[in-house]
């Protein structure tokens, strides 16, 4: 029964990371800092629970807490006392992250995305498998955790020493070990070296608590709300720009562009616009400086006032057919047309 019961949770383990990591690679992939949900994403993907920039912070502790896992539940009555207690002090520590990161996956307040993407009304995703090693984690680890206290608890009451300070400290320790708020005090030296020893690696020193808030959606998500979307009323911007925030479905936005430092939302039309006049420059840089003269004093004029979805998806549309000549003459006079529309607007 015993070895069913292993195989059994060994099996569930192997399920849950398997779709734990697929999930994370496939849907809720998106970095808050890097990705700007918008509806061209059509509800496919979705913000990551974890900061990317942090995530080496939680993968050591998820790393030392399932090999100390393993070590201890092979061989926990061959270890010598001091590899026991780093090993208690790793997994004590998962228990608590895994704690942590239940609370953190189990409200995905989706609802807020709808603003980018009509289709999307649900407030909170049910995610089913993608947490389902946290709550196993968390039992075995407590699990385990009790073994080895009450293990040495019965070590420790047969020990004598001549030394009084040492049966003092003995008699402290059982006291101690019963009581799970000295547990944590005594983690805590090595959650200290962890972190200094993390941060010779490019992590914070708080990098264990951004990993979680540095994100949107999720419970302890410090930004709430996604980017929002950049005002196209005000100056600086441009007809085709101006038609990349009409609606989602129509103008379909894929990502962030960055015009003269500030923030805009980049559709393929843009892309192409943009492509189409470096390569006018390229060829021509006075018939360029003329045509962007007299773009500057009449199209920026026409764009400040277009500041509504509807004149948005208007433009969009009346530039159609400007935008499939542009693509034309692209793939015309370009070697690889595709790199130069890709590379317009990077962040």
């Amino acid at each position: 029964m015993k070895s069913f019961l292993k195989f059994f949770l060994v099996v569930i383990y192997i399920f849950g990371f398997i779709s734990f990591n697929l999930d994370l690679v496939t849907t809720h992939n998106l970095s808050y800092h890097n990705t700007f949900i918008y509806g061209g994403n059509d509800g496919i993907n979705c913000y990551s629970p974890f900061a990317d920039e942090h995530l080496l912070t939680l993968n050591f502790f998820s790393f030392t807490f399932y090999l100390c896992l393993i070590i201890v539940l092979i061989c926990r009555k061959l270890l010598p006392p001091i590899l026991l207690t780093f090993a208690s002090v790793f997994i004590m520590i998962g228990v608590i992250i895994n704690m942590i990161v239940l609370l953190h996956l189990s409200q995905h307040n989706i609802g807020i995305l709808g603003f980018y993407n009509k289709d999307i009304n649900s407030t909170t995703e049910h995610i089913g498998a993608f947490s389902l090693n946290a709550p196993l984690n968390i039992i075995v680890g407590t699990i385990l955790i009790f073994k080895i206290i009450t293990q040495e608890i019965d070590k420790g009451k047969g020990r004598r020493y001549d030394n009084e300070f040492l049966n003092s400290l003995n008699n402290f320790m059982i006291k101690a070990s019963r009581n799970p708020l000295w547990l944590f005090i005594l983690c805590l030296p090595f959650l200290l070296i962890a972190i200094l020893i993390l941060t010779f690696f490019g992590q914070e020193s708080t990098s264990l608590i951004k990993v979680f808030t540095e994100t949107a959606t999720w419970r302890f998500s410090q930004h709430s709300f996604p980017h929002p979307i950049p005002d196209t009323s005000k100056g600086g911007h441009y007809l085709c720009t101006v038609a990349a925030v009409g609606n989602p479905k129509l103008v379909k936005p894929i990502r962030l562009g960055k015009r003269h430092g500030k923030m805009i939302v980049v559709n393929r039309q843009l892309l192409i616009a943009n492509a189409f006049e470096e390569l006018v420059q390229d060829f021509s840089p006075r018939l360029h400086k003329i045509i962007r003269n007299n773009y500057d004093k009449y199209g920026l004029n026409i764009s400040k006032q277009i500041n509504t979805i509807f004149w948005s998806n208007t433009v969009y549309i009346l530039m159609k057919p400007l935008e499939w000549f542009f693509l034309i003459v692209l793939y015309i006079f370009c070697a690889k047309p595709e790199d130069k529309i890709n590379r317009q607007y990077a962040l």
